[in-house]
């Protein structure tokens, strides 16, 4: 049964790389897509508590000229059909292609959707009426934990891709730690709305 009601609704914004899939320098390939363990199964998990499950991706490697917007969509849509084949989906995917200091063209720009900024999370808001006050950010970067305050959410960290490391910088030690992606979505799941 799903716990959505009318006040807007909950979501669990999920980080990418070391978070979802295993981590690997600028993924685009998908033969070299890995689900860390337990992922599908915390998504589905998620799907059927009522969230919506939205993945937010610093994809820098597209101002970088490592790979495309079409490379990056197309590993999005293997993971989806991944998911499914789990039972599991996610309600949409948002890519910032930017870094402020590094690339060409139009993808070489300051930008509000770079998380630790929130801009991602507060696009997906405003399309989906999501109550972000009710709302979690899950992910293994300082960045993740940062985008997640800014836009108003509970952010937690995974110790899973680079997650072991991010537990050591000071704004990680507010962020609630869990070994991976499954353990988050328990907790997410035990708690009121």
């Amino acid at each position: 049964m799903s716990r959505i009601d009318s006040a807007g609704r909950p979501a669990v914004f999920l980080d990418r790389d070391g978070t979802i899939n295993e981590e690997k320098n600028y993924l685009h390939r998908i033969e070299d897509f890995r689900f860390i363990a337990g992922a599908p199964e915390a998504i589905k998990q998620l799907n059927r508590a009522g969230y919506l499950v939205l993945v937010v991706t610093n994809q820098s490697g597209v101002a970088r000229g490592y790979f495309s917007l079409a490379d990056v969509e197309a590993l999005h849509h293997h993971l989806a059909q991944r998911l499914a084949e789990a039972g599991a989906h996610v309600d949409g995917f948002y890519v910032c292609p930017h870094h402020p200091t590094a690339g060409y063209g139009e993808w070489r720009s300051v930008c509000s959707c770079r998380k630790g900024e929130p801009g991602l999370l507060l696009q997906a808001a405003r399309e989906h009426g999501i109550d972000l006050s009710r709302s979690y950010m899950v992910g293994d970067k300082q960045a993740d934990i940062e985008a997640g305050e800014r836009a108003g959410c509970s952010s937690l960290l995974v110790l899973t891709g680079y997650g072991k490391e991010t537990a050591q910088s000071v704004a990680s030690k507010r962020a609630k730690r869990f070994a991976d992606l499954k353990q988050a979505a328990d907790y997410i799941c035990r708690r009121p709305f």
